[in-house]
């Protein structure tokens, strides 16, 4: 493991490949599981003051929960997570080309709005453990991000290297250039 400012980065991170193949998964992380995506509690607020210019791009479905129970649910744990439609997919879906993607980033990627998702989802598959002093990043391997390992083999593109823009938004380019550094040192 690496230790970058208050970040414990995972050796997985490092060692192991992916690259999302959506032709190949069809957007499954979209749709299948037992819970939402985690939401922190400061993306509350976007999915609320967003939700009237993104919801153009949800089923009609997603819509109505959303309208009816609010932007966000509840896990087991009682963690913030978004809501999820009666086959489990997220409330945030929408189909395209028969591929499952995400109505939020859609507008953000169309700049209608300024909220790209949240960053659970854009990070995924590192998922972070809060620490009383650190955050934890781990990968979090899904039989549904098979395709994505392959083809981060066949790309032979890290983990960490994948997701840099997520990592970025969530830490900071200063916190990746340390990050990148910590790497070279170890390799």
């Amino acid at each position: 493991m690496l230790i970058v400012g208050n970040v414990i980065v995972s050796d997985e991170l490092i060692r192991n490949c992916f690259c999302c193949d959506l032709a190949a998964c069809q957007g499954e992380c979209c749709i299948e599981g037992d819970a939402g995506a985690p939401i922190a509690p400061d993306e509350i607020a976007d999915l609320e003051d967003n939700f009237p210019i993104f919801k153009k791009y949800m089923t009609e479905e997603g819509v109505r929960l959303v309208e009816t129970d609010g932007t966000f649910d509840y896990d087991m744990e009682g963690e913030f997570v978004t809501p999820l439609l009666s086959d489990d997919a997220c409330a945030y879906v929408y189909y395209e080309d028969g591929i499952a993607k995400c109505a939020i980033e859609k507008a953000y990627l169309n700049h209608e709005i300024d909220f790209q998702k949240p960053i659970s989802c854009h990070l995924y598959p590192i998922r972070i453990k809060k620490l009383p002093d650190y955050d934890a990043l781990n990968y979090h391997r899904w039989f549904v991000c098979e395709s994505a390992c392959e083809l981060g083999e066949k790309k032979h593109i890290p983990v960490y290297q994948f997701l840099k823009g997520p990592l970025v938004r969530k830490y900071g380019e200063e916190w990746y250039h340390e990050l990148e550094k910590a790497v070279a040192s170890e390799t």
